[in-house]
């Protein structure tokens, strides 16, 4: 199927080049503005290819998925150039005849991607509204339990035996960070073993339950196993994380509102249709591959 922003913009760029564009003609510009104009609608008609009309509204729906750069331009190029396309394509489509079978199912899908895509829009837009954002951001932040952050260090070794060793030095006055950058296998090792500040759930156990045990300025008197190897911990700090402003996640959650809200009226559609499913398992995957069937 032919692409319609490709078309036009081809269309705009081989009648004028980018330059002229810009550049009117003043006397014919000061015309058109002395020129009376008509009242019209969307369905005043622009033109008419062999009994087929072509409305004003067919021009404004065709600009709107102009690209950007196209939109720009002046309107009465953008307007002479949109209508001359769509009678060049009502000109084409008529003497091609019967449509392929691809091309019909082109605009069935073309066509349902569309209304589902306007209905998409009406459910998104009514979701979100001053309330209901502030709503979920009480539920989620303001409201919600303060969140404890922690910020440790640690020292990663392959034998419990290294590790015990460094603990010892470690309870003598050894400096934490020296000892990570000299014995450290871990990616933290240049940083003296920072893993700056995280929350539960970001490490692995049995890591994350050492750190919470310990308190700030502690290391841990055994060494802590997990599939990376064997752990010196220190808990360097501790923190309460504050709510962030509405503002500064206002786009996430007007995003779950507008989530929430299809979720939920495609459930609500679900349940009320009736809808019946091909067993996909009696259908060879690579079908999606021929081409020929839709000859």
């Amino acid at each position: 199927m032919i692409n319609t922003k490709t078309a036009i913009a081809a269309l705009l760029l081989a009648a004028t080049p980018v330059s002229a564009l810009w550049a009117q003609d003043t006397a014919e510009g000061t015309a058109a503005e002395a020129a009376p104009m008509m009242d019209v609608t969307a369905d005043t008609v622009l033109a008419t290819v062999n009994g087929t009309d072509i409305t004003l509204g067919h021009v404004i729906a065709t600009r709107g998925a102009l690209p950007e750069q196209y939109q720009a331009l002046p309107d009465n190029i953008l307007f002479e150039g949109i209508l001359e396309q769509l009678v060049q394509q009502t000109l084409l489509a008529q003497a091609a005849g019967e449509i392929s079978r691809r091309t019909q199912l082109e605009i069935e899908n073309e066509t349902r991607s569309l209304t589902a895509s306007e209905k998409l829009q009406e459910l998104t837009a009514t979701a979100v509204t001053e309330e209901a954002l502030q709503k979920l951001y009480d539920e989620t932040y303001a409201n919600a339990e303060a969140e404890t952050e922690y910020n440790a260090s640690h020292i990663l070794v392959d034998t419990k035996e290294k590790a015990q060793e460094l603990i010892a030095k470690l309870n003598e006055g050894a400096d934490f960070a020296e000892l990570a950058k000299e014995n450290s296998t871990g990616p933290s090792a240049p940083g003296g073993g920072s893993l700056g500040w995280f929350s539960k759930g970001m490490m692995v156990e049995p890591f994350e339950t050492a750190v919470i045990a310990l308190e700030p300025g502690q290391v841990a008197q055994e060494p802590v196993q997990t599939q990376f190897g064997w752990h010196v911990i220190k808990l360097n700090e501790v923190r309460e994380k504050a709510a962030p402003p509405l503002s500064e996640v206002a786009e996430e959650l007007v995003q779950k509102l507008q989530d929430d809200a299809i979720e939920a009226a495609l459930k609500t559609l679900e349940e009320g249709a009736s809808i019946e499913r091909a067993d996909l398992s009696t259908i060879d995957p690579s079908v999606l591959r021929q081409d020929d069937l839709l000859q």
